[in-house]
């Protein structure tokens, strides 16, 4: 299933969501209550001979400036994925 991101723009939060191409999902922000907006973002394609996107990406940036970036965009907006991701713990099962 694809991720898509929803922005709320009054929390400056961004949810992370998997659904299908055809679902369309009541989602709202949970921390206003209001209507959150569909982000367009770039496919991830690689072109290099790397392993993944993500590698790809930031192949050329140094470790300082890839911390840098991160902690710029991290000032602006937050993201969360919903649902919360499932914490499975092992001593539940007894």
């Amino acid at each position: 299933m694809p991720t898509y991101a929803y922005a709320c723009e009054p929390c400056l939060t961004i949810y992370k969501v998997r659904h299908g191409m055809s679902e369309t999902p009541d989602l709202s922000c949970p921390d206003c209550g209001g209507g959150v907006e569909r982000q367009l973002s770039a496919p991830q394609i690689v072109r290099e001979s790397y392993s993944s996107p993500t590698e790809a990406k930031f192949a050329n940036l140094t470790q300082r400036a890839e911390e840098a970036s991160e902690i710029e965009l991290q000032k602006v907006y937050r993201t969360i994925w919903m649902p919360e991701p499932v914490k499975h713990d092992p001593d539940d099962e007894h």
